[in-house]
């Protein structure tokens, strides 16, 4: 089915699901828990700027610390929390999302790939899909065009996950494009503009996909530079690719995080009941106003796990 009639036809879906006799139902109990938000990039601007616009009318925008405390303290949240959260610091976030965030008084969080601050290399996997729509080889690869050939590293063990992409890179005809990130003074631009800074590991790996000594390095690496370039350590952290690994939850605790965050695709409780694996809603800012409705209410995430969705 072409790119086209596959928009068109997820657009037709997400309006059933709006107008569903259902979604009342759903929005109610969507009141009594928490919605946090996952975004990663802000590629549609205006459309963010919509979503935000309704958080603050229908919904109760709260910031990390709250979360925290509620999970803390054992004292539920407000009825309607959200909390919005953006994953990898791609700079859109300071560029098109705070304007909006400040304007509007939301609080957010932001977790940074620590790695990549103050440079211009791109997401891994956003060079692996470039290198393999560019003639790329790797072994592990054969056959996988640039979608399922992320996929499949994401599987991999991470060690063979960094030979993959070497291997990409020397057999690909044209090298990923630079991406300018995040500077150490944005992070502090971020931070004076509401926007809490967390963990997201040194590089990004799978953290399942990782030895021992590897989840300690990516995730105490990524600490002490945080650290160090904001005056006061990290409390906050979110699971690369959403992969939960108990050895990461170890490693939280030692360091006194607060908050851990999946990417699962649910609602959580106004009481987090696992303050270091909180649920999260995936969206983007092109999401649709049909879906992002029935995101927040919870009827799309429940239609996600009936399809089978993760």
């Amino acid at each position: 089915m072409p790119t086209t009639e596959r928009a068109a036809r997820r657009r037709g879906i997400d309006a059933l699901l709006r107008r569903s006799p259902l979604q009342p139902v759903f929005r109610a109990r969507a009141a009594r828990r928490l919605a946090v938000l996952a975004y990663h990039g802000v590629d549609d601007p205006a459309a963010f700027r919509c979503q935000m616009e309704r958080l603050v009318r229908t919904a109760r925008p709260v910031g990390l610390d709250e979360v925290a405390r509620a999970a803390e303290h054992r004292r539920p949240l407000p009825p309607r929390s959200v909390l919005v959260t953006f994953d990898d610091g791609d700079r859109s976030v300071l560029t098109e999302a705070l304007p909006v965030l400040a304007r509007l008084g939301i609080p957010a969080a932001a977790y940074v790939i620590t790695d990549l601050v103050d440079g211009d290399e791109p997401y891994w996997w956003t060079e692996a899909a470039h290198l393999v729509g560019h003639g790329g080889r790797a072994a592990a690869l054969r056959g996988l065009g640039p979608t399922a050939a992320v996929r499949r590293m994401k599987t991999l063990p991470d060690g063979e996950r960094q030979r993959t992409l070497a291997e990409l890179r020397d057999t690909a005809r044209q090298r990923a494009p630079r991406q300018r990130q995040l500077s150490r003074t944005e992070l502090h631009e971020l931070l004076d503009g509401g926007v809490a800074i967390g963990n997201h590991t040194a590089s990004h790996p799978c953290l399942d996909r990782c030895s021992d000594p590897e989840v300690d390095d990516q995730l105490v690496r990524a600490h002490e530079r945080l650290a160090q370039w904001l005056g006061r350590p990290p409390s906050s952290f979110a699971y690369p690719n959403g992969n939960f690994d108990p050895r990461a939850e170890r490693v939280l605790r030692s360091l006194g995080y607060r908050t851990g965050f999946l990417f699962d695709h649910r609602h959580t409780e106004l009481v987090p009941a696992h303050r270091l694996r909180i649920s999260r809603l995936r969206v983007n800012s092109h999401t649709g106003p049909d879906r992002f409705d029935t995101i927040l209410s919870g009827l799309h995430p429940a239609v996600h796990r009936l399809r089978g969705g993760h």
